[in-house]
């Protein structure tokens, strides 16, 4: 697939990247900018007091947003994937450096945690999680353990698993900023 964008406006698009890389960012300015619905995965998979949504539940909720005829949403979830991916446009997905998706993600993190900033569900970051050695509380080790699968793994994966849609990595804030002035975000 080309690494352009369609010249039309995509009807259906999914942004995926590591933890702090933007994707919920743009995939929000995206949605404005086309006047579609937008879901981000996070907000429906974490129930309150960070529980797991049952995974039966989640795949149906994501089936059914994904029914629609237009939509932008962004997440990384490998037990949805099929259902966003089969009807999907286009798939964005941004790989910044390491270094540059850590820094923003602390920076996120510590607002978050300062502001006790509700996510999704009553859940907010806690400042505690940062100095955890576990990546399933500390979002800045887990981001650094699954930075390197959206260098080419995913989307290797998304290349080969929807044909149809355009594939495209943003390699860093310009090629991300370039997407944004295409779509006057």
């Amino acid at each position: 697939m080309s690494s352009e964008l369609p010249s039309t406006a995509p009807q259906r698009i999914v942004v995926q990247g590591a933890s702090g890389s933007g994707k919920s960012t743009l995939a929000r300015a995206l949605a404005l900018s086309l006047g579609v619905p937008y879901l981000e995965l996070d907000s429906i998979y974490h129930l309150e007091n960070w529980t797991a949504l049952d995974v039966d539940t989640f795949r149906e909720q994501v089936s059914i947003f994904a029914a629609q005829p237009r939509w932008v949403s962004d997440g990384n979830y490998r037990a949805v994937r099929d259902l966003l991916w089969d009807r999907a446009d286009v798939i964005l997905f941004i790989d910044l450096p390491r270094y540059r998706v850590i820094a923003q993600l602390l920076r996120r993190t510590i607002r978050r945690g300062l502001r006790r900033e509700e996510l999704w569900n009553g859940n907010r970051e806690s400042l505690r999680n940062l100095i955890s050695r576990d990546p399933e509380r500390n979002v800045v080790l887990w981001s650094w353990n699954t930075h390197a699968r959206y260098h080419e793994i995913v989307p290797d994966e998304a290349r080969a698993a929807a044909p149809h849609a355009e594939v495209k990595v943003l390699h860093g804030p310009k090629e991300v900023d370039a997407l944004r002035r295409r779509f006057h975000l």
